[in-house]
């Protein structure tokens, strides 16, 4: 065997390891998922078929429907509102130019050094006196405009030909349209990258719906799940249903927008 074909096995035994050991912790929720909760804790590492009696558990024992519906829509309005702002500021910063705009982008960035817990009880002292407790609006405000995001969208800018940004003006069209049929579609990997970012951070947010979707109608499925081992008894087999079927959505968004997702991360621009 010659050196060359000795440094590809061990490269591929090394990636195939790591990606055995990225995968297991999804296996085994799946193979937990229809076990009993015993077979869980007796470390059971095969499909049981105790998936239909979980499922009917955790329907009857919990509001998994109305917790579905309110991360759905949380997490695609906030997506929908984020794209709109951030992309719209990441293109301001870099296509007007004004002396100011490097030092605001500075502090922007500065802002992300900041942990959310800090910012939370002000936040939520504010948001009461609004009456803004158990709304969709409470949930979004917060998020809609991240520094993250307007970074990632001016980034990808700075390879945006600015030429075309001129024809257009020299041939009367408005801002708007310029910004809507030209720097869009253009865009399309990084909007991918964003929604892939910004649906997934919605969906398993925790911290800041807990505080402010206090109504037990408006729970989301990560509160829902939390809830479900703050009993006295675990049911580890729902608890594992519960966790594979909030983890669906946010593999499906991955998968289905993998491709754009990685040409977005990396700046590209077609």
């Amino acid at each position: 065997m010659t050196k060359a074909k000795i440094r590809y096995f061990f490269a591929y035994a090394f990636l195939i390891l790591v990606s055995f050991i990225s995968v297991f912790p999804l296996l085994w929720m799946l193979i937990s998922a229809t076990n009993t909760s015993l077979d869980v804790i007796r470390g059971k590492m095969s499909f049981g078929t105790a998936l239909v009696d979980n499922f009917k558990q955790l329907v009857q024992t919990t509001q998994i429907g109305q917790a579905l519906i309110n991360s759905f829509r949380n997490a695609f309005v906030l997506t929908i509102m984020s794209l709109l702002v951030c992309s719209l500021a990441g293109y301001a910063f870099e296509i007007y130019h004004d002396k100011w705009k490097d030092g605001v982008m500075k502090l922007l960035l500065l802002s992300m050094m900041v942990p959310f817990a800090a910012t939370m009880i002000p936040l939520f002292t504010w948001f009461g006196k609004m009456n803004l407790i158990n709304t969709t609006a409470g949930f979004m405000l917060p998020s809609i405009s991240t520094a993250f995001l307007i970074f990632l969208f001016r980034q990808s800018s700075r390879s945006f030909p600015y030429e075309i940004v001129e024809a257009a003006r020299l041939e009367g069209m408005s801002e708007i349209r310029i910004f809507t049929r030209i720097f869009v579609p253009i865009m399309k990997p990084t909007y991918a990258a964003a929604i892939t970012v910004t649906f997934m951070n919605a969906w398993n947010s925790y911290l800041w719906p807990l505080v402010i979707l206090q109504d037990k109608k408006s729970q989301t499925m990560p509160i829902l799940i939390s809830n479900l081992i703050s009993g006295y008894t675990i049911n580890y087999g729902v608890l594992m249903l519960a966790v594979s079927i909030s983890t669906l959505p946010t593999i499906l968004i991955f998968f289905v927008l993998q491709k754009n997702f990685t040409e977005g991360i990396t700046g590209a621009v077609k």
